[in-house]
């Protein structure tokens, strides 16, 4: 099956190795423009480079962020939630660690520290 996300913005945490990566790769494959999340910054500057083009997609582009460092994490959510009038993202992949499954809205703060 192949999706036609031209003009869609997809944000994939843990984009920069394995199945975050592939992940990516396949999103920018089927047109979409990819933001990248990771904690590597040299990292996601080479992935973002290799990203496939259509020539269609939003620009690709990459954030630096540790999902273990709670107060960053919650700056870059605002930041992203600010630019959503904008731009906003359509897909989410949230391959990160994080606390046991169930929703996550019930999930506490040390839930997710201890995760890493």
């Amino acid at each position: 099956m192949h999706l036609d996300l031209t003009g869609k913005r997809a944000l994939v945490c843990g984009s920069t190795q394995g199945i975050g990566r592939a992940v990516a790769v396949t999103l920018a494959g089927m047109g979409a423009g990819v933001t990248l999340l990771a904690r590597n910054a040299e990292t996601l500057k080479q992935v973002c480079a290799e990203l496939p083009r259509t020539g269609r997609e939003l620009e690709h582009r990459w954030l630096v962020a540790d999902f273990g460092d709670l107060a960053a994490l919650r700056a870059i959510a605002s930041k992203l939630e600010e630019d959503a009038a904008s731009e906003p993202h359509h897909v989410l992949v949230n391959n990160t660690g994080g606390p046991a499954g169930g929703p996550i809205s019930q999930a506490s703060e040390e839930a997710f520290a201890a995760a890493f």
